[in-house]
């Protein structure tokens, strides 16, 4: 992995609750927040993959077991945390993963727990805590999204519609809560050498022949791309850390260049139908005095 620069250090003060802190960026943003004098409630399913931040950072770290679809013990681990580890600056709304096949070959069974996790799991972590931040006056949540949350691509249908989802609740909570003195960022990365091709990736079981040439391509993707993805997830970590310490953060944090490069190929395109059926559009409406 290449490394960036000096890391950008948050405010000593500033306090973070990650939630999927166990691998991926949640694990590295928790790890680079602590190194850099910040304080984080680290969180994941199975506590005993962030306990060891506590030992590492005495002080600084506080690992709870927090699955996101368990909604009770989401108002638990809140409570503790704001009321026996400070107020919470920084919410990383991090946990999620993706499940790859064709809209028709992916089961209720498949798509339902990532939706739970990655759209409603979201949901209930961040209505438990908004209170606490709008009682303080400040705060910045930090919900990750994709580049599959502003461009589908075929094969991963019911990933790219839970993304789709976070992007539009987030774009309205900002504006909800921009008069209060929070911040919202969606973070969008493109590929990168995160596990989200090998361990946090799901395959439908069923496979349908007729989709070989869409759907397929996304299997043969995982496959060949795990660990090979151009993006490297510690100069992510740092450009969210800069992004907090932003006075003016983004309301979208696009990261990597494949990111970039797919948003502005849709973008062109999707210039190029309006204006060609602006006529179209235009028509829809009554005439002028009617």
């Amino acid at each position: 992995m290449t490394t960036s620069a000096t890391p950008v250090s948050p405010q000593k003060s500033r306090n973070w609750l990650i939630t999927g802190a166990s691998t991926g960026f949640g694990r590295l943003l928790a790890e680079e927040v602590l190194k850099a004098g910040g304080k984080a409630i680290v969180t994941a399913r199975n506590i005993d993959k962030v306990i060891d931040l506590e030992e590492k950072f005495p002080g600084q770290a506080k690992a709870f077991s927090l699955d996101v679809t368990d909604y009770p013990q989401i108002a638990s681990v809140v409570a503790q945390s704001t009321a026996s580890y400070g107020p919470i600056d920084v919410l990383v709304n991090n946990a999620g993963y993706g499940v790859a096949g064709a809209v028709e070959e992916v089961t209720e069974d498949e798509f339902m727990p990532m939706f739970n996790t990655n759209v409603f799991g979201l949901i209930r972590v961040t209505q438990a805590l908004l209170p606490h931040l709008r009682k303080q006056g400040s705060g910045h949540i930090l919900n990750l999204s994709s580049i599959g949350g502003l461009v589908a691509s075929p094969g991963m249908g019911f990933y790219n519609a839970s993304k789709f989802a976070v992007e539009g609740l987030s774009e309205a909570l900002a504006q909800e809560l921009a008069p209060l003195g929070i911040h919202v960022t969606i973070v969008e990365p493109g590929p990168f050498r995160t596990d989200f091709l090998g361990r946090s990736g799901v395959m439908a079981e069923n496979v349908i022949p007729d989709y070989e040439k869409t759907a397929g391509n996304m299997r043969r993707y995982f496959a060949a791309q795990d660990g090979k993805q151009k993006g490297d997830p510690l100069r992510a970590v740092h450009a969210m850390m800069a992004v907090v310490d932003s006075p003016n953060p983004p309301l979208r944090l696009l990261l990597g260049a494949a990111a970039l490069q797919r948003l502005r190929a849709k973008t062109e395109s999707q210039q190029k139908e309006v204006a060609a059926w602006e006529s179209t559009t235009l028509g829809a409406d009554f005439p002028e005095g009617e």
